[in-house]
Formats: C-alpha cells, sequence, structure tokens
C-alpha cells in the first residue's frame, strides 16, 4: 500500500478541487456597434438648375461640372453627382444610367431597383442598391423627362467590404433618399 505525506495529500485534494472550476467558454462574436449623428438637413443655396436638402454632415465640393460633390469626411466617402440638360438625348441619358449599376454585376449579389415618383415636382427616377463588394453601393438617377437629368454614385476611400461598411452604407442611404424626396427642377424664365 502506498502512504502519502499529508503535504502531498493536502496538494491533491487542492488540485482536485481547483480542476472542478467550471469550464470555460469562447465568448460570442459580437458586432462593432457604430452610430452616426442624427441628420440635420439643409438646403443647397448655390445656384444651380436644381434644389435639394443635403445632410449638414456631408460638406459641399463644387466641381467643374454642373452639380457638386457631397464628401462625408467621417464617413470617408463621397456621393458624386452630375446633372445635364436633356437636348433630345433623353433615351441616351437613361441607357447610360441603367448601364452603370450593370458594372458592378461580376462582384455584386444582387441590384435592387426602388422607383420614385414625384409627378408634383415632376421628379421621377430609380435609385439602385448594389449589394456585394462591388466599388459603388448607390446609384440614382432623376429626371423630369423633358429638361433635366441628374445620376449619383457613392464611392468609399476603402476597399469594397460590404458587410464592414453596411452601416454606413444604410445611413448615406437616408441621406440620397432625403435628396430625391426634396429635389426640385429650376424653372425657366418665360419671357
Amino acid at each position: 500500500m502506498i502512504r502519502f505525506s499529508p503535504l502531498v495529500l493536502l496538494v491533491l485534494v487542492f488540485c482536485a478541487l481547483g480542476a472542478c472550476e467550471k469550464a470555460l467558454q469562447p465568448k460570442p462574436k459580437a458586432g462593432l456597434r457604430l452610430t452616426y449623428p442624427e441628420p440635420q438637413y439643409v438646403p443647397l443655396t448655390q445656384k444651380l438648375p436644381f434644389r435639394f436638402e443635403y445632410n449638414n454632415q456631408a460638406s459641399v465640393q463644387p466641381t467643374l461640372k454642373t452639380a457638386p460633390n457631397l464628401f462625408y469626411p467621417k464617413l470617408k466617402a463621397t456621393l458624386y453627382l452630375s446633372y445635364r440638360p436633356i437636348q433630345n438625348n433623353l433615351n441616351s441619358l437613361l441607357s447610360d444610367a441603367y448601364t452603370l449599376p450593370s458594372k458592378h454585376l461580376r462582384k455584386a449579389d444582387e441590384i435592387p431597383e426602388r422607383l420614385f415618383v414625384n409627378a408634383d415636382k415632376k421628379v421621377y427616377g430609380t435609385l439602385f442598391k448594389i449589394v456585394g463588394d462591388a466599388a459603388s453601393q448607390l446609384q440614382f438617377f432623376l429626371t423630369d423627362s423633358t429638361r433635366h437629368f441628374m445620376v449619383g454614385a457613392l464611392y468609399f476611400y476603402a476597399k469594397p467590404n460590404y458587410d464592414s461598411i453596411l452601416p454606413a452604407i444604410d445611413y448615406i442611404e437616408k441621406d440620397v433618399i432625403r435628396l430625391i424626396e426634396t429635389l426640385e427642377w429650376e424653372q425657366a424664365s418665360t419671357p
């Protein structure tokens, strides 16, 4: 028979009691919680062939073209806007507007469309949300179908990783919808 000294016996008892602790379990994956400031919308004050409201978190960047860009410094994103008057080229402009989102089909999982019709303000258009790791996540066009045509595209200054930038996309998408809903074309002055 094996005899243990009281000291060895005491160490074995403490080891046995220490082994009875709860088993460690890995912590569940946690999502990154991103919060953005509540948007405060302000009117575009530049003299242009259109007016709309935009989020004051974005800065208006004048360009050489007829429409400014909206830069979101905290999100490292830019909403590029472009305006063209319609001069018997509506079909060509519409074709280009539908072609631009389709260029992202290779990287996109889907491209759902959302139609906008405001007959009172004569604003008609489509918003494309490009789902997937594409270069641009939102694109849209707006027109009155006779004189005015505007396109917009959102780009982030980061490698496209849709899951990571989705909260920022959703935030800016609300701003784009506000832009679309508040857009008004300047009317030509009549002599």
